[in-house]
């Protein structure tokens, strides 16, 4: 059931993502090459518990996991695209490093994500990478109008991510937010305009799309369950933000 949320309960909920803002520029500031992505991991988890806050990944279990998340963060390096687990093993120079945040503040929660590069050396591609995936993130949010559908979300992302070549992970898409990190309704990263959820003042989702630098929308998962790679070891891209429909039109609630 798709729940609607009060002014009240949206402007808690943009506390929550205040906090999650924070804390992916926490994780952001420590990377570098030599870093680990424990390191990355332990910054914005001081940020959540400095800000009386819970984390929403670390102990998630859902049924397809063959374990808990053990992370606050999901920490995706070069070909993984979403999920990763952060590790012990070294940032490297020109590394693009995808990092996922969701934390919960008075029993409301928020959810985000940056993709950017470590060091000095970055590979020009995945410099467009990245612009094209917040690009297509910025046409998603622009959909997200009230009266319009999720299908225009949806077709606004993959419209921009198509046109400049790049594959999308269908089967992964954002979602409904609120007093839990995953409520409905499902929001796809493609779409047809005019089909769908139709989207009304109090909505509040999480547009996330991931893009695929090599063009194919095919993937694997890892050994740890978790992690999704690209099938052809392609470079992948992930960002997101909570974001609430309103009668003015959406507001992005993950910031500072």
């Amino acid at each position: 059931m798709v729940e609607l949320k009060t002014p009240e309960e949206i402007a808690r909920m943009r506390e929550a993502g205040r906090v999650v803002a924070r804390a992916l520029a926490a994780a952001r500031a420590v990377a570098a090459p030599g870093r680990t992505g424990l390191e990355l991991d332990r910054a914005a988890a001081d940020v959540i518990a400095a800000s009386g806050a819970e984390p929403l990944f670390r102990g998630y279990h859902p049924s397809w996991a063959p374990t808990p998340f053990p992370g606050v963060v999901c920490l995706s390096v070069n070909d993984e695209i979403v999920h990763g687990v952060p590790t012990g093993r070294a940032l490297q120079d020109g590394d693009l490093v995808s990092v996922d945040c969701g934390a919960r503040l008075d029993g409301w929660s928020a959810d985000a994500a940056v993709s950017f590069l470590v060091g000095e050396a970055p590979d020009p591609a995945d410099v467009r990478l990245i612009a094209d995936a917040e690009a297509a993130l910025a046409r998603g949010i622009a959909a997200a109008r009230p009266g319009a559908r999720m299908g225009d979300v949806g077709h606004a992302i993959s419209a921009r991510a198509r046109a400049a070549g790049y594959g999308l992970t269908a089967d992964h898409c954002g979602h409904g937010i609120g007093r839990v990190m995953h409520e409905a309704p499902d929001v796809p990263n493609e779409g047809r305009p005019g089909r769908g959820v139709v989207l009304r003042p109090g909505l509040v989702i999480a547009i996330e799309p991931q893009l695929v630098r090599g063009g194919t929308d095919a993937y694997v998962h890892a050994d740890d369950g978790w992690t999704v790679r690209t099938a052809d070891g392609s470079r992948a891209a992930h960002v997101e933000h909570t974001v609430a429909v309103t009668e003015e039109g959406p507001v992005v609630l993950t910031v500072p």
